[in-house]
């Protein structure tokens, strides 16, 4: 017997729903058949009390494809955040041809890249409104509008034909999406948070690492990578606070994959969009440094980004997994090391993670002083990365 991928999941879904008496809905509404299902990251970095402290969230410029749309800059300069809300895939199985609606409004937040073409507010920014999009009350949105979701179609996606972590996130059963003539496999979306993250991690002076949450902690991983020595330990926690102790660095852990892959399935996501997920994270997740990786609660993720979708689905599955960045006395070493001999290769390991580490280490320089080093460090990392026209042809 051939095993049911993730379409036919979608077809058992809706016999289910035909087979429920009238007035008792499965999950939504609607006959549709329609199953959405949802990934993302929230990416923070923790201060010495263990909450989310300001970063650079920057990326080099090739690090989507030329075709995905970007939110404007009205200024110069670069916009720090706590929260790096990355890569949300939107994936949608139904039997049949449809067509949706979908809208998320991000609370707190600033919605700077996105594909297909959407209506995105605010869709610029100057340098008044990037300082506003911190305060309570404030919200940016994105909404697609008549996407067509055909299951049985062959879609001709775009690529540019520059590689990237983008295009790991198609390899899923779900349908293809059409919109204003553009193909994708998903509806993507990413950006920039003043919100609090969901859950906090303080390093303690013996290295202990001091967990919190507003709702149950669930299932957590402390991870570190110190010059490709890997050492990681996996727990569930019911209650709200907990404290790992330091990992061992043995060397010859494998990166943990695989457990990543079936805590992301015991939460809701099909088999190959957890695939997809680490096959996207990948070089980003095990990288040097440590951290710590938890699955955001449902209820925060409501909160932080509403989702209306109509038709209404039969179900909806939100899957975001939280990284938080820490600042161990082993990072602080390595990087005050690095910039003390001018090391710019040490320094490319924390890339984007530079300015909160920089700002919590004992420097003698003034704060001026440290950050055009920074940025003179930052412009030398990606001077090597200038945007190539965009030639985004179909497969």
């Amino acid at each position: 017997m051939r095993p049911l991928n993730a379409r036919h999941i979608a077809g058992v879904a809706l016999l289910l729903s035909w087979c429920v008496s009238e007035g008792t809905p499965v999950h939504g509404s609607d006959d549709s058949g329609l199953v959405v299902h949802e990934w993302g990251t929230f990416t923070s970095v923790a201060g010495e009390d263990g909450r989310a402290v300001d970063w650079l969230p920057l990326r080099q410029a090739d690090d989507l494809p030329c075709f995905v749309e970007h939110l404007g800059l009205d200024f110069k300069g670069t916009l720090a955040a706590k929260v790096r809300m990355e890569t949300p895939v939107l994936y949608f199985y139904t039997p049949h041809d449809l067509k949706v609606d979908v809208t998320v409004r991000f609370n707190r937040g600033l919605v700077t890249d996105w594909f297909p073409h959407a209506a995105v507010s605010p869709s610029t920014v100057n340098a008044s409104g990037a300082a506003g999009y911190r305060h309570a009350g404030f919200s940016s949105s994105i909404a697609w509008h008549g996407v067509s979701v055909s299951p049985q179609a062959a879609a001709s996606l775009p690529d540019d034909r520059r590689g990237g972590h983008y295009y790991a996130a198609r390899r899923t059963d779900a349908a293809p999406l059409t919109l204003g003539g553009v193909s994708e496999k998903f509806l993507f979306y990413r950006g920039v948070g003043g919100f609090e993250p969901p859950v906090s991690a303080a390093v303690l002076n013996d290295g202990r690492v001091e967990v919190s949450g507003i709702s149950g902690l669930g299932d957590i991983m402390l991870f570190e990578n110190r010059g490709g020595s890997i050492g990681y330990r996996s727990v569930t926690v019911p209650g709200t606070r907990t404290t790992m102790n330091p990992l061992t660095m043995d060397g010859e852990s494998a990166t943990p994959q695989a457990e990543l892959e079936k805590i992301l399935i015991g939460h809701g996501l099909f088999p190959a969009e957890a695939k997809a997920m680490i096959e996207t994270w990948r070089d980003s997740w095990f990288e040097e440094g440590a951290r710590l990786f938890y699955i955001a609660p449902r209820r925060a993720i409501d909160d932080i980004l509403p989702l209306q979708i109509s038709p209404a689905p039969l179900s909806v599955a939100r899957v975001f997994v939280g990284r938080v960045e820490l600042i161990t006395p082993a990072t602080r070493r390595a990087v005050s090391d690095a910039v003390a001999s001018n090391d710019r290769l040490a320094l490319s390991k924390y890339a984007r993670f530079l300015p909160a580490i920089l700002g919590s280490l004992p420097d003698p320089r003034t704060a001026d002083e440290r950050t055009s080093r920074l940025l003179a460090l930052q412009t030398a990392a990606q001077s090597g990365s200038a945007q190539l026209p965009c030639a985004a042809r179909p497969d």
